[in-house]
């Protein structure tokens, strides 16, 4: 088992998520409230398809990092949660403060499958490289297309949810391991 304390850079991370989610509701409001689910997951996808990019492509035209992205994706997957729960509305309905509640249970509820899942797994993200953590989140966003595109029903595999908490976990591995990186250097 690493000696890295997970636990803490996943909350610190999911701190940096909130502070960027409570930034947009300072900007924007709730608008988000009306978007439908499959229009949540296609703004992951964007965002998804963008790091794609910038790892594969050297030449940038817009001045902005990966982690912004994943943060993006940390923050839909939550929302995208949220709708499941709440359903989608014509008018934003929610306060700052209730989508903030929501948000705070949602990456609460993230945070405790990943304790769950990282047990079992005994910490193998770690060892994993952050082009792979974005190619199994895309994984998870085309199911996730392909369960909309048919009604949200499954045989047997796990429903619209799993696979929104899953994207939130695997961005926060991601940005985990971009912040160790970050700090390697620094070191050098």
């Amino acid at each position: 088992m690493q000696t890295k304390d997970t636990k803490s850079q996943f909350q610190a991370v999911l701190a940096q998520c909130r502070r960027m989610f409570n930034d947009k509701m300072k900007d924007y409001g709730p608008a988000w409230r009306i978007l439908r689910t499959p229009s949540i997951t296609d703004q992951i996808f964007i965002k998804t398809k963008r790091i794609r990019t910038l790892q594969t492509t050297a030449e940038r035209l817009v001045d902005e990092g990966i982690e912004p992205e994943f943060i993006g994706i940390v923050n839909y997957a939550a929302m995208g949660i949220i709708q499941l729960r709440l359903g989608v509305v014509d008018q934003p309905d929610l306060s700052a403060e209730e989508a903030t509640a929501w948000f705070d249970k949602v990456t609460n509820e993230a945070y405790e499958l990943m304790n769950r899942k990282n047990h079992d797994y005994d910490e193998a993200w770690r060892d994993m490289r952050i082009s792979s953590i974005t190619d199994l989140i895309m994984t998870k966003v085309l199911r996730t297309k392909s369960i909309e595109d048919h009604g949200g029903k499954t045989i047997v595999s796990e429903g619209l949810d799993a696979n929104y908490y899953d994207m939130i976990n695997y961005a926060v591995f991601a940005l985990i391991l971009l912040n160790e990186e970050v700090k390697d250097e620094k070191e050098k």
